[in-house]
């Protein structure tokens, strides 16, 4: 049984966290990502290694009346041209964030476009979509998207292509000009000469080609959905599998100057799907009321079921996998919350995602280090495109809008952390900081767990000084850093508020007593910083009938360290004895005998004095029901018995000095016990009388028997005995021998 308990205090251990009781002033401490990605970051980054920093500066440029934006792309001169959905247009936005619409198809989105070195646009549309062809003629007056509803006189719109293909995903340009499209259903890749001479480059097995990007060598890179395949094929159409990913869908292609391709993946990949059916992209029904968009485009109609689920390996989310120029991949980031829309980089090379649905964009420097960089005001950032300056445009949906990211940071950002709940109106210390630059560090504090519902004002926390925190005591407390640019890049590391939690007294749940019952000790649990552990499991315990268990349950909002005391107090007393004391585990067991039949109560008293100095101790007390304890047995008095006939007639009283009688059985020549009932027949009294008779037994014919025992008379004997039993089984038996001829 101890072996069984300790392996299962074992496996208990891996799954149970230690409880780390601290003892006076307490520090809540925030350096890593997982702590510091809780709280609301504007203009900072978030290392994955912990830590915060300026973010690239983030400007909105443009609101569109659009819900979705699914591609952008810039022409030479900085000007931005943006591809929506609901309603599907095509947007013109300058540099300086002026917005006119040029294109209004009758479909429900357009899905991708490309600037042509001209000027000319190409815009995809979906679903049996087509290509359009824009082109702008000089010298006739644009309107800006507020000033109509109708495309700008200034473009005229052409159909350039009119594929058989029931989605048109994404567009490309080769070196030559020739224009590469993505379809599904079926999933192939179309190439359309500058000239307009049209043919199939590529036909794959799969459902949707979602993605193009051309490399250094000219080679088509393309990305699937269905199986996740990732294709290289060469200006010639032959094709070969570089990747087939975890995720059933490549969403996203960037690749950088030295040829490393960069895709992102999402949803399950289904086991046992037929090669070249038909699986619509994660996609959104325009017409529904809170839709959730995918860099795949939107579906015909909202009949539409979207696809995204877990597989076993890559649950949720999206992965990003970086195939190097030797061909060899590696998954670099994982999330189970974002999805990855768009890949790009930006001007120190790192590569920069756009996701949702929390509108976070990721800075990837390495296979293990990102930076959650900045958060859109919106739910999913779909698209980048080069912006002047080393810049980046971002286009977000839901909704659909145009954000400038700087190549410069922000002069100025602010992190505001997670609310910590200290439990216990709590007294604030000092400010512990490490960091560089030009930062400030503000708290505040209040006794709601919403700091919008009267908390106290921001106190700025001196660190030149003494480093107090200003904040009034309260339970809750949150702290602000104010990141300012300057000749050193700012930097914060970690920020700590040490903290005193007023003591309250510890708390009693239950104190319970079990006579008859013994528990067995816990292994001790040591560990190098002298702390505990502590498991609320019951302890080990085994049938005693002359023991006495006591358990209880207690907890202290402090998590101070507590050391027990256990007393007992009989029936008619005024005084409490002391049992045991310095008792560290919450139970304890006795021997009954140490207490003299009667009835009693027992008291235990918490103290949580190991983690106080002397005189701030508090203590809390709890007394358990009223319990009995029994262990003499009864009396048997004026046994008698005769013989009359065949019948033996006897006698006989019982008495107890507590509890009343139970039971009382007889047996006569060693025959079986026979229960019998006492005089008035009910047993309910401590003393109780006892009046029957019994069969005196017969012989049992051919079984050979010692001869009986006789005496000089000639007489023969039969022995009776009786035993009794109390109401706590304890039991006293007698005998009585009976003589006749």
């Amino acid at each position: 049984m101890r072996i069984r308990f300790c392996s299962f205090l074992a496996v208990l251990s891996l799954f149970v966290p230690a409880l780390i009781f601290a003892d006076g002033t307490r520090t809540w401490e925030q350096s890593k990502f997982e702590e510091l990605i809780k709280g609301t970051s504007e203009a900072v980054a978030i290392s994955s290694t912990g830590g915060l920093e300026l973010a690239p500066a983030f400007k909105l440029l443009s609101t569109t009346p659009s819900t979705y934006l699914w591609s952008i792309a810039a022409d030479q001169r900085g000007i931005l041209y943006a591809a929506a959905g609901s309603p599907a247009r095509v947007y013109r936005i300058t540099p300086d964030g002026k917005s006119s619409v040029i294109f209004e198809p009758q479909e429900l989105q357009v899905q991708a476009l490309l600037v042509e070195k001209s000027g000319t646009i190409f815009a995809a549309t979906n679903p049996d979509g087509k290509i359009y062809k824009l082109e702008h003629h000089e010298g006739a007056a644009e309107k800006t998207a507020a000033e109509k509803t109708s495309a700008d006189a200034s473009w005229s719109a052409s159909v350039f292509f009119d594929p058989s293909s029931k989605y048109i995903w994404d567009l490309a340009f080769d070196r030559e000009q020739n224009l590469y499209v993505a379809t599904g259903d079926p999933g192939q890749i179309l190439r359309i000469t500058p000239e307009g001479k049209q043919s199939v480059f590529f036909n794959s097995d799969e459902a949707n080609i979602r993605v193009l990007a051309f490399d250094r060598k000219g080679d088509l890179i393309a990305g699937s959905d269905g199986s996740g395949l990732i294709y290289r094929i060469t200006p010639r159409g032959d094709a070969f599998v570089l990747y087939s990913a975890p995720k059933k869908e490549i969403t996203a292609l960037a690749i950088d100057r030295e040829g490393t391709i960069y895709a992102a993946g999402a949803g399950e990949k289904h086991a046992g799907g037929a090669p070249g059916s038909v699986a619509v992209p994660v996609s959104i029904p325009p017409s529904a009321p809170n839709p959730v968009p995918q860099t795949s485009g939107s579906a015909a109609t909202s009949s539409v079921t979207a696809v995204l689920s877990i597989t076993p390996g890559a649950a949720g989310g999206s992965e990003i996998y970086r195939i190097a120029p030797d061909r060899s991949p590696a998954r670099i980031w994982s999330s189970h919350e974002d999805l990855v829309y768009a890949l790009a980089f930006d001007h120190q090379g790192r590569l920069l995602a756009g996701t949702g649905n929390r509108g976070h964009i990721f800075a990837i420097s390495s296979a293990d280090q990102f930076s959650d960089l900045l958060k859109a005001t919106a739910n999913q950032a779909t698209a980048f495109s080069s912006a002047p300056g080393g810049g980046l445009y971002v286009s977000t949906s839901n909704l659909g809008k145009v954000f400038l990211l700087s190549a410069e940071p922000a002069e100025e950002g602010t992190y505001q952390s997670d609310v910590f709940d200290a439990h216990i109106f709590s007294r604030w210390g000092r400010a512990e900081y490490r960091g560089v630059g030009n930062v400030e560090l503000f708290a505040r504090s209040g006794n709601v767990d919403n700091p919008d519902r009267n908390w106290s004002v921001w106190k700025k926390i001196d660190l030149q000084k003494d480093s107090l925190v200003n904040a009034p005591a309260a339970r809750f407390v949150q702290w602000k850093a104010v990141l300012h640019s300057g000749a050193q890049a700012p930097q914060v590391e970690s920020v700590s508020l040490n903290y005193l939690p007023e003591n309250v007294a510890p708390e009693f749940d239950e104190v319970t007593v079990q006579v008859g019952l013994r528990y067995q000790p816990l292994p001790k649990v040591t560990t190098t910083d002298a702390t505990q552990q502590h498991f609320d499991v019951a302890p080990p315990s085994t049938r005693d009938r002359d023991s006495v268990g006591v358990r209880w349950m207690v907890h202290d909002d402090n998590d101070d360290q507590m050391v027990y005391s256990v007393y007992y107090r009989g029936d008619g007393q005024n005084r409490w004895l002391l049992l045991k004391d310095n008792l560290t585990d919450k139970f304890y067991s006795f021997d009954a005998s140490l207490l003299p039949d009667g009835g009693y109560t027992i008291k235990v008293v918490a103290s949580d004095a190991p983690s106080h100095s002397p005189g701030q101790a508090l203590t809390a007390e709890r007394e358990s029901a009223r319990f009995e304890v029994d262990t003499t047995p009864p009396q048997i008095e004026k046994l008698a018995a005769s013989a009359e006939g065949a019948q033996l007639h006897v006698s006989f009283r019982a008495v107890d000095s507590f509890s009343p009688i139970k039971r009382a059985e007889y047996s006569v020549d060693a025959g079986d016990w026979q229960y019998v009932e006492p005089v008035g027949q009910i047993s309910d009294s401590k003393t109780e009388n006892y009046d029957f008779e019994a069969a005196i037994p017969a012989d049992s014919g051919p079984t050979v028997k010692p001869a009986e025992k006789t005496n000089s008379a000639n007489q023969i004997e039969h022995v009776v005995v009786v035993r009794v039993y109390d109401r706590y089984d304890n039991m006293s038996s007698a005998k009585v021998i009976i003589r006749g001829k």
